[in-house]
């Protein structure tokens, strides 16, 4: 019932927040950087000691990666934020309009969706990620951060909470569960939460999806590609392959697999190998790799697993089309990218890759919503409806019709006395 509670509160809140103009919003997301600021001794202390208590526990290391909140990651949380504060206004936007008849005017119209439910693991910085962009598109949020971050996903809602609430945004906007039962519970509240989003294993997001009524939006798996082409510049490949794999490892985003064409394998694996070694990566090879540089043998489970560590499982193809077949069996429709100088060969990648993220000549690290410039992401959504790729603002927005007439009725169009003009309109909604 506690949790029916804090969801019916999110609710009450999300209704006053839709009403919110543009600079009570932007004042509370900079009274929140503020208090970031201000309180960073005390959220550093409060992270050390979960990064202490999951060291104890054996959590594996690229979740201690992403528990990890310091000076380094309140700075680029702050950024964020500015990042944010600087977009425009994205509620109320008239995204259409069509003039029905004189008179009869129909806008599209962009809306908050209401509550959102974030379930997320071991990053800290999303919860300041998310708690901000729900802010800037009037949406209450309900967060589930994992156990292992527990002390520094409540001294960070509690800084958010009041920093917010002091400035003018509806007390209850922003709420946090801790437990795993109390999952269970959120997933039956669809009276007040419009959509969840699961940021897990693929095995946690179905169990989401099988237990609830409440929509469901986002990514399971991360296990991106780079495919390097025949056509390539070897030296562009390296780069972007290494960035890819090594930028940094524990995310989402970082590749997972490499695809090379077996016209330029011979010299190229040897060249990107001298990069990866200097990182240390454990390298997963085909038969065909095996013969050129020295790995392990790659199996079929290699070729399905997200790693989240200094591990990349390498393929040698024959041809493009091998290259994108492998990748849409494989992929989790994440983020892929091809790396030649044959446009033939970038149109047909970009076309036929299903994928929600397909890059040209760049690493797979650029799929992010602060890079994208969404002002951060609340998750990554590899559906096809509604979002897909970086879930940003926009992807916080629904719409709604509005119309606006002077006593018009149905019955003059259906009896034949008037009809519509459906002329397409340049003007914003206006009351």
């Amino acid at each position: 019932m506690e949790i029916q509670n804090l969801a019916s509160e999110a609710k009450q809140a999300s209704i006053s927040l839709a009403g919110i103009d543009a600079q009570t919003k932007n004042n509370a997301l900079k009274a929140i950087a503020d208090a970031l600021h201000k309180n960073a001794a005390a959220i550093i202390a409060a992270n050390k000691e979960d990064l202490d208590r999951s060291e104890i526990e054996k959590l594996g290391t690229p979740l201690l990666k992403r528990l990890k909140y310091d000076a380094a990651k309140i700075k680029e949380s702050i950024e964020g934020i500015t990042s944010l504060m600087m977009l425009t206004e994205p509620v109320g936007e008239t995204l259409s309009a069509t003039q029905l008849d004189k008179d009869l005017e129909l806008f599209k119209v962009s809306c908050p969706i209401g509550v959102i439910g974030v379930i997320f693991e071991s990053r800290p910085d999303a919860l300041v990620q998310i708690s901000s962009l729900c802010l800037k598109s009037s949406n209450a949020v309900i967060l589930k951060g994992g156990s292992e971050a527990v002390k520094t996903n409540k001294i960070l809602a509690e800084i958010i909470a009041s920093a917010s609430e002091n400035a003018g945004i509806p007390k209850g906007w922003i709420q946090l569960i801790e437990t795993r039962s109390d999952v269970n519970e959120m997933l039956k509240c669809d009276e007040y939460i419009d959509l969840i989003i699961p940021r897990g294993s693929n095995e946690f997001v179905q169990y989401i999806m099988n237990n609830s009524n409440i929509p469901v939006l986002g990514h399971a798996d991360g296990i991106c590609h780079v495919y390097v082409d025949k056509d390539a510049d070897l030296d562009m490949a390296v780069a972007v392959v290494t960035d890819s794999k090594c930028q940094y490892v524990a995310v989402c985003n970082a590749a997972e697999t490499l695809l090379v064409h077996e016209s330029v394998a011979k010299t190229f694996l040897p060249q990107l190998k001298i990069s990866l070694d200097k990182y240390n990566v454990e390298l997963f090879g085909c038969d065909k790799t095996q013969a050129i540089i020295e790995t392990k043998p790659a199996t079929e489970q290699d070729w399905k697993t997200e790693y989240l560590d200094y591990k990349l499982s390498i393929k040698v193809v024959a041809s493009l089309d091998e290259a994108i077949s492998h990748i849409n069996k494989y992929s989790s429709k994440h983020t892929e990218s091809i790396v030649t100088n044959d446009k033939v060969a970038v149109a047909k990648f970009m076309a036929l890759i299903d994928s929600g993220n397909v890059f040209w000549n760049a690493s797979t690290r650029f799929c992010d919503g602060f890079r994208y410039g969404l002002g951060a992401e609340v998750g990554i959504s590899t559906n096809k409806i509604h979002a897909r790729g970086p879930v940003g603002l926009e992807g916080l927005l629904i719409y709604k019709w509005l119309l606006k007439g002077n006593g018009h009725i149905v019955a003059d169009y259906a009896n034949g006395h008037k009809s519509f003009t459906h002329e397409n309109s340049k003007k914003k909604f206006y009351i």
